[in-house]
Parts: structure tokens; sequence; C-alpha cells
């Protein structure tokens, strides 16, 4: 492992933002010191601090393991090179919640286990609360699997950065009346995002402290599956007011939102549940819109929420067109049949929810 080995693997690093050139070519890689199987990069950006900082240190890392095995020590410094005197650098560590003092409510939209359609619940009720007249934004933290640019047709898009008073932000997309901020914006097609915890937490930060999010009624956060180091991060460092959590009737899907019910109670937590949704309560062909078949078991979700009180928000069917809006990039929400009617129920009852805490 050479300095030029080194340097050929990362001029596949390419930056999202700058006519996606590599970073070799970009000229952002200061040095490369190599001590057997320890490599540490510095990468150089010039003026202030990129507002894609994180995700640059991450692919970076992701780079040399991919190529070099996992077994080698990576440490990748930043460095900043002709600052103005003025110019403030966007240190991950420097990120305020100053962009969400404009934001009414955070909620995160959670669930025990993968599979169960949390990012389609999520991504169909910002539409429908946007649809009764809430301004609304959606940053989508599954960093791991970024769904958004998917099932909002906005993949190839990249949110532009303006500095405000030194420091540069982030602009997020708008559709459908939403404000979208996704990791998946600034990845490659098909990359896999192969980061530790930290990295992962870093850079989630700053895809919600560093966007000009400006004035909303919600602020959805699409939270990973599971209850680990992401989860805790967010809930510390972001202010949420509570959380959605997401669930399907069977009962290994059940068992896990018992673990994200009591992560989100847990003392050092402690976050308000404004309620369950239960996705896929049953199916429905779209040729026989008033049968019912409940192929996963019926009222689980109903059953769930009476055992830990909490309220039942709402309970989604399981439709092809609700798939078709997801492939699509057309929330299924935007229309007027009984699915899309489902989810400006639950935007609703989440919106009353709220209201009286």
């Amino acid at each position: 492992m050479t300095e030029q080995d080194i340097i050929k693997v990362l001029s596949d690093v390419r930056h999202p933002a700058k006519d996606d050139r590599s970073i070799v070519e970009l000229g952002m890689i200061d040095r490369v010191d190599v001590d057997g199987n320890a490599v540490c990069v510095y990468l150089a950006f010039s003026k202030h601090r990129d507002p894609l900082t994180e995700y640059l240190v991450g692919s970076t890392k992701a780079a040399l393991y991919r190529a070099f095995g996992k077994d080698i020590l990576v440490e990748v410094k930043t460095e900043v090179k002709e600052a103005p005197k003025a110019a403030k650098k966007n240190n991950i560590n420097d990120l305020t919640l100053e962009q969400l003092t404009s934001v009414k409510n955070i909620i995160g939209v959670a669930s025990g286990k993968g599979g169960v359609g949390k990012s389609t619940v999520a991504v169909n009720l910002a539409v429908a609360l946007a649809r009764l007249g809430y301004k609304v934004g959606l940053a989508d933290a599954d960093v791991y699997g970024p769904s958004v640019p998917v099932m909002t047709a906005t993949e190839g898009l990249q949110p532009e950065a303006v500095e405000v008073d030194g420091k540069e932000l982030i602009v997020p997309l708008e559709k459908f009346g939403v404000k979208w901020m996704s990791i998946g914006y600034f990845a490659q097609p098909g990359q896999a995002l192969i980061w530790r915890g930290p990295m992962a937490c870093n850079a989630l930060k700053q895809m919600i402290l560093q966007v000009k999010w400006d004035e909303l009624d919600f602020l959805l956060i699409d939270m990973p599956p599971g209850t680990g180091d992401i989860h805790i991060s967010l809930v510390h460092d972001i202010p949420m007011t509570g959380a959605v959590i997401v669930t399907t009737p069977q009962a290994v899907a059940l068992a896990d939102v018992e673990k994200g019910i009591d992560m989100f109670r847990n003392k050092n937590v402690n976050r308000h549940i404004y309620g369950l949704v239960e996705n896929m309560a049953w199916f429905t062909p779209e040729e026989l819109p008033q049968n019912k078949y409940y192929i996963f078991g019926k009222d689980g979700g109903k059953k769930m929420a009476e055992k830990y009180d909490i309220p039942l928000l709402g309970q989604i069917p399981i439709v092809q067109g609700i798939r078709e809006g997801g492939d699509s990039g057309e929330p299924v929400a935007l229309g007027s049949r009984p699915d899309s009617m489902a989810f400006l129920d639950l935007a609703r009852s989440l919106a009353d929810a709220v209201s009286q805490e």
C-alpha cells in the first residue's frame, strides 16, 4: 500500500456538488502519510469548509477499506486553506440548532425492524400533512438505505449550498409542497455507504443541522430501523418533540416494536410517543375495494397500542397503488382513492395528537 496506490483509489471518490469530479482532480488531497497498514489522508478545503465535509470524509474511508481490506487503519483529517478572517468553519462540532429555531415540531418516524414500510409511511405522511396546509419538511436519516430520492422521483438532483452569515447551508429540494433532504442526494447511484457509527452520526447531524429549513410546522425524520447508535445520537442532539412508530401486524414485527417503545421511554431518552401506525393492516384488491384480507394477522398493531397505552394513529392497507407510487416517485397520498385517504386520516390524527400536547 503506497501513496500512489492510495491516490489511485481516491480518484474514484467524487464530489457530487463539483460536477462530479474526483477529490484528486479537484486537488483536495493535500498529502498522504503511510506507515505500514496505517494511512492518514489530509483533505484540503479552499476558503471555507464544504457543506459535504462529513460525506467526503466517509466516502474516502469507505473507498480505502474496500480497496485494501478492513484490517487497515484509516484516518482522514481536514484542513482549510486560505480561510478569510471573517469566515466561519462549518465544523461538525460547531453546528448549532439555529436552523431548527423556526421548526415547531420535530417528529421521528421509527420502526423496530426493517421491512415494515417505515419510509413509505414517512414520505406519504409528509405529503398528506402538506395537503392539509401545513409547512412540512422531511429528513431522510436512513443513511444505509436512503429511499426518499426514489420515492419522490428526485434522483440525480443535488441541493444547492448558500452562504448565510458566513456559514454554508444546504437548501433542501422542494416537491409536492414538502422540503426534502437525504444523504442519497450526495451519493453515487448504487454506491454503498460503508460508514461506522460515528461517521454516520456526524453525516446525519449535517443533513439536519446544516440545512436551511426556514419556517416549518412539521419536520419529519425518517429514522433507520432498530435502536442503535444513530438513534441515540439523534434523540440526544436533535430536539425531537416526539416519535411515531410504524409496525406491521405480524408477531415478529410487534416484538421489535416493543424495543422501540422502550427506547423512547427510557429515562435517558424520554421522548413522547404520539402513537403507532399499523402498516399493511390488510390486503384490499383494487377491483374489490370493500374487501379486506388479513394476510399478516388482524389488529396486531391495535392490540400493541392498547398494551402500551399509546394511540393507534392509523391503519394503512396493502394496495398495489402504494407500492407503484413509491417506485414511480408519485406518493399515493397525492390521490383521492381509499389508500390515499388513509394517509390523510393519519396526518389528521398526528396533527390532532400534537396539538393536544
